[in-house]
């Protein structure tokens, strides 16, 4: 079984809004909500490819609410954990090539929340996924997804780790199954510019030699690059599209990854499985549908 794990979900207000202007009254010509946030963008590709998950995250207050419905909605088993005080985030997707988000802050999540999480993750066991993505909230220690993956050490699980820097690296001596930085973030990591996916490769060498085993590296309209655990090294340019929405992309290429690996247990299917994912979400304006998908694959392949 595949689980996800959501720190802070969120009500996505998804909008297009014809010719933008700052400073000025602005109307929306098309508009939707969605539950989002990486984890749960995961599991809603698996769904959509018709691979079961589990969603684990906090809720609260009336958007909580909401989120719980919509969730059911799309046809996703989720645990999330109630928090008493405050109200969970709403984001604002202002759908275009730039991608531009106003992402809320969410709920202060305790100590208490935080233990619970670890006792409902307890039923994890031997060939069961967890992923973890996204941003740690400020209310958490950064460390979360490494205290995470301490509980569960061992128990078998697999791990995938989709975080920025700091959160990425702690986990990493626990040897996830894959971890997902973009360019900018493996950069950030190392303090230097990714550029190409030679430098991709390079870079990515170094998260394999700390304990990663497969390493992802998006890249944009430059595609990806993997590094995987038996040292094939794989690339390949993105699909031609027009890019609608970014936001959910890279998600998308976690579940598509998965998926593919799940279904032939081979690398270079996995990879672009996930690139044609990664792509069909950025050229729609909700997440990829496993129609859309295979379309692409089978230009890459």
């Amino acid at each position: 079984m595949i689980y996800t794990l959501t720190l802070n979900p969120s009500l996505d207000y998804l909008i297009t809004v014809p010719d933008f202007q700052i400073g000025r009254t602005n109307r929306t010509d098309w508009e939707r909500m969605i539950p989002g946030g990486k984890g749960l963008n995961v599991s809603k590709v698996l769904a959509n490819l018709g691979i079961e998950s589990t969603a684990f995250g906090f809720i609260a207050g009336f958007v909580g609410e909401e989120i719980s419905k919509r969730t059911k909605e799309y046809g996703i088993h989720a645990e999330y954990i109630l928090v008493p005080k405050g109200v969970s985030r709403i984001n604002i997707k202002l759908l275009s090539s730039e991608g531009t988000e106003i992402n809320g802050q969410g709920p202060k999540i305790g100590e208490a929340e935080f233990e619970t999480l670890l006792e409902k993750l307890k039923q994890l066991k031997t060939g069961d996924l967890l992923v973890l993505a996204g941003n740690i909230p400020g209310s958490l220690p950064q460390d979360s997804y490494s205290q995470i993956m301490e509980t569960l050490k061992d128990r078998g699980v697999q791990f995938v780790v989709d975080t920025t820097k700091e959160g990425m690296l702690s986990t990493l001596k626990y040897g996830p199954f894959l971890v997902k930085p973009n360019h900018h973030e493996l950069g950030e990591i190392f303090h230097t510019t990714i550029s190409s996916p030679q430098k991709a490769v390079m870079y990515a060498e170094k998260l394999k030699e700390m304990g990663a085993k497969n390493i992802l590296v998006s890249m944009g309209e430059k595609g990806a690059v993997l590094l995987a655990e038996n040292g094939e090294k794989i690339s390949a340019d993105a699909p031609k599209g027009q890019v609608i929405n970014a936001v959910g992309a890279g998600d998308s290429m976690v579940a598509g990854f998965l998926a593919g690996w799940q279904e032939k247990q081979d690398y270079a299917y996995a990879f672009y499985t996930a690139l044609a994912a990664g792509s069909a979400s950025a050229f729609s304006k909700d997440l990829a549908t496993k129609e859309e998908i295979k379309k692409l694959r089978a230009q890459l392949l």
